[in-house]
Order: C-alpha cells, then sequence, then structure tokens
C-alpha cells in the first residue's frame, strides 16, 4: 500500500492549475507553427502568427493565455494500491484549485446557480472531477482547463444504428459548421462513439487529454480521425473564423461497445487554447 498525502495533492494541483493556464504545452504550440507552414490565407497566417505570440508572451510572464480561464476538469487515474491520507481526495483536488486560482490571479468563472446566475463559488470551485479505479499504486491527475466557448458549441446526439459511419461522420462535420468562429478555431475536436448518454459524452471529454498528433491505437479509427482532419479543414473556417484551411489542428475519437439499438455520438470541441497538464504521483 502506498500513501500520498492531502498536502501533496493540494500543492500538485495548484501549481498545475497555474502552469496549464501560462503554458499551452508543446504539442500544442507546435502544432500552431506547423499550422503556420500549411496555411493558405494570408489572414489565417496572421492569426496563428498572433496565436504563437500569445503563447510565447504567457508563458514568459506568467499571466493566462485567455481571459477565459476555464473550468478544472480532472481525470484521475487512482490506483488501488494507493492511499490518500490526511483527508479525502475530492477535497484535496478543490482545495488545490481553490489554491492555484487564486495565487495566479486567475478568473474565477463558476457560478453556483445555474438558472439565478446571482451567486457565485468565488473560488472557481468544484471541479469537474472523474475517477478511474486501476490497478497499482500510482495516482495520476489528468487536468484542464476547459473554456466555455468551444464548450458550448459541443454536442450530443443519439444516432440510429443504421446512421452508419457516414452518419457519425456528418453529425461531427455539422457540429463544427455550427460552431464557425464562436468555438475560437483553430479547434481540437474531442468525439465520443458509443457507450450509452452519459458514457459517450465522458469518452469525448476524455479524448481530448489525449496530445496532438497521438492517433487511436485502433487503425479503423486512426484513419477516421485522419479522415475527419481532412474534412473539416475544407470547410474553410480557419483561424477564429478568419478563413483558411486550418479549422481544426486535430480531431480525437474514443470508442466503446454500445447497446443494439443505439449509435450514441457527442462531439467536445476544445478551443486552439487546449490547456492539459499531467501530474504523476
Amino acid at each position: 500500500m502506498r500513501i500520498i498525502h492531502y498536502e501533496d495533492i493540494v500543492e500538485k494541483v495548484s501549481k498545475a492549475c497555474q502552469d496549464v493556464n501560462f503554458d499551452i504545452g508543446s504539442d500544442v504550440f507546435d502544432s500552431f507553427k506547423k499550422s503556420l507552414e500549411t496555411e493558405t490565407s494570408e489572414n489565417g497566417k496572421y492569426i496563428l502568427e498572433q496565436l504563437i505570440e500569445n503563447a510565447v508572451i504567457a508563458k514568459e510572464e506568467r499571466v493566462p493565455m485567455c481571459q477565459d480561464t476555464g473550468v478544472a476538469v480532472l481525470i484521475v487515474e487512482l490506483g488501488q494500491d494507493c492511499h490518500i491520507v490526511g483527508g479525502s481526495l475530492y477535497s484535496a483536488i478543490n482545495e488545490g484549485v481553490v489554491k492555484g486560482y487564486s495565487d495566479g490571479f486567475l478568473r474565477h468563472s463558476i457560478v453556483g446557480n445555474p438558472i439565478s446566475r446571482t451567486t457565485s463559488t468565488t473560488y472557481n470551485t468544484p471541479a469537474v472531477i472523474h475517477i478511474e479505479l486501476l490497478p497499482g499504486d500510482q495516482l495520476i491527475l489528468n487536468l484542464s482547463a476547459k473554456g466555455a466557448g468551444s464548450e458550448n458549441m459541443s454536442s450530443m446526439k443519439m444516432l440510429k444504428p443504421s446512421d452508419g459511419l457516414q452518419g457519425v461522420k456528418d453529425f461531427i462535420i455539422e457540429t463544427v459548421r455550427i460552431a464557425g468562429p464562436n468555438a475560437c478555431p483553430p479547434l481540437i475536436v474531442g468525439v465520443g462513439i458509443g457507450g450509452n448518454f452519459e458514457r459517450c459524452a465522458y469518452l469525448a471529454k476524455k479524448s481530448l487529454f489525449r496530445p496532438i498528433g497521438f492517433r487511436n491505437i485502433s487503425k479503423e479509427i486512426s484513419t477516421l480521425e485522419k479522415d475527419l482532419i481532412e474534412e473539416i479543414n475544407k470547410l474553410g473556417i480557419g483561424p477564429q473564423g478568419m478563413g483558411g484551411n486550418t479549422t481544426a489542428l486535430d480531431v480525437k475519437i474514443e470508442m466503446e461497445a454500445c447497446h443494439i439499438a443505439s449509435l450514441p455520438v457527442a462531439i467536445n470541441l476544445n478551443c486552439h487554447a487546449s490547456r492539459h497538464k499531467k501530474i504523476i504521483m
């Protein structure tokens, strides 16, 4: 049995909440530079240059790359031989988010009442926490700061099995087309296929934690990801909706078994600020 202390989780999460907002990460930054080489629109090139400059300033000056510093979303890989002492895992994560967002002077974007919008939690909590129990004694915290612009343009649909692969592709492409500039492209398109109503949405969210360029291990799904990148970039939306052939930096798909009468599909869009960090304890 491996012991991990509550206070250590708080400190790790606090630091990660700041780092994830200040440092875009090499996978996204390199994707900006690669897209600049292939972008055909002058407006698109200009926007990509601005995104690169903004990312450099954010990292060097330790300031947020975007005013929307997001909802803290964590996928926790908890080893079954790992024991948290000093408090609960949920409390440690939320205390870390409070500390990180406060110490980093990051915007608090959570309202306590989604209907009246009158109460604020003040501290950008509660975090959205998913836990996967796994063999071993490691604790891995996958953190994302998920902005609302792209989240609001996400979509989920219970397709019919007869809709098939073409129906899935049409729904994904149509979701991106409708999102247009509102999701702050160039996008990372996360897709969940299968499971059930709630599970496919989780799969779409989980896919976004995979670094840009890392394909699904299934050859079938990997090919579909690459086909969709090509089709989405033909839409002409371009960086920040200003036109061009860089509408999506990547498409990531996770797929699971589903009921014989169902074909659930969820699309979780991420803006160009694809902020994700992995904490291994």
